[in-house]
């Protein structure tokens, strides 16, 4: 899984919507769409604050196929 698969499949395990997600991270929601659908790569910065609010490592976010605690 890329990045933003694993960010969409992350936080739709926490229960998230991408509209709190993105609010709480200081991006659009618009911008997080994209992420998570590949057309956009998140900084280093947005995603350790996407790994921070999703309980997660920035790690997690770009291993593939491996289940975030």
């Amino acid at each position: 899984m890329s990045v933003g698969a694993n960010i969409r499949r992350i936080r739709e395990e926490r229960g998230l919507t991408q509209a709190y997600l993105a609010e709480k991270a200081g991006i659009s929601q618009a911008m997080l769409c994209q992420i998570e659908r590949e057309t956009k790569n998140p900084s280093l910065q947005v995603s350790v604050e996407i790994a921070a609010l999703l309980d997660c490592d920035v790690k997690d976010l770009c291993d593939n196929g491996r289940a975030a605690g």
